[in-house]
């Protein structure tokens, strides 16, 4: 009988019944580890994992974590060889008096969490214990007692989907491993029993007992003494939970795009043992730009902004009352067609419902939470699916992003208004809109780089280009205007008829072609409209192309990501900006000089000074689109450029006022707010009386910074540069549509 036994054991060992792992995987066991993304200051921005595990060396644990450990799973740990031969020896004991004992020491329960059991059957489990049995007494020989112990809190589950005690220290208690309290080391060890019945979320009174018998364990074997175990037993132990999903944490809709990112960069690379790299389990730690101060300023200045924005915009006829959804076909195909891809109807659907039985379905009042402004950004109440969807597609929805003009550094990243309800991001590259007046910029650049002066005049009246019709092209129908402007007042009022004459002297071609040379890779028909802000194209890409303004003609593309580490802190792969010089540093200047203008008295965003009190020296562009379907502004500074959008995901919801839906009313206002944010914090160093510095030998044509515009006081110029027509709210002149 020994000698079989013996002869069993040789051959489990050799992986003769059944796999054996190697020595070098005893040595180096391999886990699903998560891959965590990081600020520019190391902060954890959140993970990407299919089990939320990251690890922890022995020195990083408190010791309080593994004397709970010792005390409650294994109390002769440091005595045995990996088997405890008096556990064993007594379980036919306990069977005999129908009592469960756990009888696996740490070192079995680490052998069964590296290598899983593959199949358990009444016949296959002495088979599988035994193994077992050969597993443990290997990594004893091959690791030692602290090794062992952190290999096993590395691994082990604990409640909410969350692996090691790393990761279980920061969720529960917001603390690494090696700050935990005694009595917070036997909550988490305590979970190791049953890591959903004794989660101290979802069941604190029962945690609390379970902690309350690892604190037993522990004076029992001498860990504590008897005071400190009544002391502890009488306290409470208040988690801080900081659970980060795929919504919550810091910057989501960054990390979203982080992790497409990180994927194409991998995509083509092995890891020294020639598999790929897997971003959800190799531990890898992505370092990027953002500033998690200015990623928080843009979350706030977009939240009080649009809070008050929306109330104004669902107030408006047709909103306010619902009867905007009767009115024309294309915003009833709007809701058939987000009804029928919605998930409640296709799971309608998916229940054999006819399509009638299924609308009528989503007619039926039913229990729910939406978005809305409040602190939680939500709300618990009783309405139809249908009347939901109608609900959400109605809010307003925004993109921000701040960068370094000099560096390309991203350094926020506010994608929407809330990832839990609203996923698609409005800053990402493939998410175009119609840019309006903030393509003139880029339009006036070509110009003056190929010899036009910004003192010079330019024409206002209807331009004709031949074999386009329609002839004359006036974009700026019934309004007042004098018949030639110099430069600098047709970009700081915006005058559509003005971007046209200047096209139509630098060409159509030109300056499309100059247009992608900035950096804007989307398409762009050749039509005179393109003057006017008709193409879509991604706030990443303008704010890449606005960057030679401040970067005295040098284009810097946006970017995010310095460097990937494996698990072992190595550089897998790094990451530099994408520079090229684009204008002269004297034509750079001279559009800085230009987009003063925009925001000084009587351009179209003056209301930056005169209703949010910016002194600093600013400049700028905005932009309106066709019936106000979206409303931008890009604004920058020596050391920051920043740019907003706003407007509803579906154009046929927008605003009906040009007053209330401009680009100076619906998207300055978040840059504005952002700015006086990060100047009022001293610690991001962005000096608020830093200046824009001429280059050497700079060829001025006037001695001036600012535009003398037809009106003067505090107030906006039109965007089409005509006697404003009134806001009802206020005396500001309202801007006109760029397209």
């Amino acid at each position: 009988m020994l000698v079989s036994f013996v002869i069993l054991v040789l051959a489990i060992n050799h992986g003769m019944v059944g796999y054996m792992p190697s020595l070098s995987e005893l040595e180096n066991p391999q886990s699903a580890i998560s891959s965590d993304v990081l600020a520019a200051d190391g902060t954890l921005l959140g993970r990407y994992y299919v089990l939320d595990r990251s690890n922890s060396k022995f020195s990083e644990i408190s010791p309080y974590i593994v004397n709970a450990l010792v005390a409650t799973e294994d109390a002769r740990f440091y005595e045995h060889a990996g088997i405890d031969p008096f556990a064993t020896i007594a379980i036919p004991a306990y069977m005999v008096m129908h009592k469960k004992r756990g009888s696996s020491t740490i070192t079995q329960q680490l052998a069964k969490n590296l290598f899983p059991r593959e199949s358990e059957s009444f016949l296959t489990l002495p088979f599988m214990k035994l193994k077992e049995w050969v597993l443990a007494v290997k990594l004893e020989r091959n690791l030692t007692k602290n090794e062992i112990i952190t290999l096993y809190l590395n691994t082990v589950p604990f409640g909410d989907n969350v692996y090691g005690i790393k990761n279980a220290s920061l969720t529960f208690y917001n603390k690494t491993p090696d700050k935990v309290t005694i009595d917070e080391a036997a909550v988490l060890v305590g979970m190791l029993k049953g890591n959903t019945i004794y989660n101290p979320r979802s069941h604190p009174k029962k945690s609390k007992d379970r902690r309350n018998v690892v604190l037993d364990q522990m004076f029992k074997y001498n860990y504590i003494n008897q005071d400190l175990l009544d002391s502890l037993k009488e306290k409470e132990t208040p988690i801080d939970y900081h659970k980060i999903d795929y919504h919550d944490g810091v910057a989501p809709y960054f990390r979203q795009v982080v992790e497409q990112q990180v994927k194409l960069a991998l995509k083509d690379m092995k890891k020294p043992d020639g598999t790929p790299y897997d971003i959800y389990k190799d531990g890898l730690k992505i370092w990027t730009t953002l500033d998690v101060r200015m990623q928080r300023y843009g979350e706030e200045a977009m939240q009080e902004h649009l809070t008050e924005l929306q109330k104004t915009f669902l107030a408006q006829s047709g909103y306010r009352d619902g009867s905007i959804w009767a009115k024309g076909t294309a915003i009833q195909n709007i809701l058939t067609s987000s009804i029928k891809s919605s998930e409640r109807y296709a799971l309608y659907r998916s229940q054999d419902m006819t399509e009638a039985k299924a609308m009528a379905q989503m007619k039926v009042p039913i229990k729910m939470r939406v978005f809305a402004w409040n602190k939680g950004h939500y709300k618990d109440t009783t309405m139809s699916p249908i009347d939901s969807i109608k609900y959400m597609k109605v809010f307003l929805q925004s993109g921000f992003l701040a960068m370094d003009p000099l560096t390309g550094e991203v350094k926020a990243w506010v994608g929407g208004i809330d990832h839990n309800f609203f996923q698609y991001d409005h800053v990402n590259i493939n998410t175009k809109r119609q840019v309006g007046s903030t393509i003139k910029p880029i339009l006036y650049t070509f110009a003056i780089d190929n010899g036009f002066s910004p003192c010079g005049n330019v024409s206002t009246a209807p331009q004709d280009f031949p074999n386009i019709p329609p002839h004359p092209y006036n974009a700026d129908k019934d309004m007042h205007y004098a018949a030639q402007v110099t430069m600098k007042e047709a970009l700081a009022r915006s005058i559509n008829n003005a971007a046209l004459y200047v096209l139509k002297q630098v060409g159509i071609d030109g300056f499309v072609d100059f247009a992608h040379k900035c950096g804007i890779v989307s398409r762009m028909d050749k039509f005179p409209s393109v003057a006017l802000g008709v193409s879509d194209i991604s706030l990443f890409e303008m704010m890449g192309a606005y960057s030679m303004f401040p970067g005295k003609g040098v284009n810097t593309q946006p970017y995010f990501i310095t460097r990937i580490e494996d698990k072992n802190g190595m550089l897998v792969k790094s990451f530099a900006n994408v520079q090229k010089e684009i204008i002269n540093a004297n034509t750079a200047y001279k559009m800085v000089k230009l987009m003063r203008g925009v925001v000084a008295t009587g351009g179209t965003g003056a209301r930056a000074r005169f209703r949010y009190g910016i002194t600093s020296d600013i400049a700028g562009k905005t932009g309106t689109t066709t019936n106000q379907a979206d409303a931008w502004f890009i604004g920058y500074t020596p050391q920051l450029i920043a740019g907003a959008w706003v407007g509803c995901d579906d154009r046929e919801f927008r605003f009906r006022s040009e007053a209330l839906g401009q680009g100076a009313a619906a998207a300055l206002p978040i840059w504005a707010l952002f700015m006086k944010k990060v100047w009022a914090d001293k610690s991001l160093k962005i000096d608020p009386n830093k200046t824009f510095i001429p280059p050497d030998h700079f060829d001025d044509c006037d001695a001036t910074d600012t535009t003398k515009a037809a009106k003067t006081g505090t107030e906006e110029a039109p965007e089409n540069g005509a006697v404003p027509a009134q806001n009802s709210d206020d005396s500001e002149p309202v801007e006109k549509a760029g397209n």
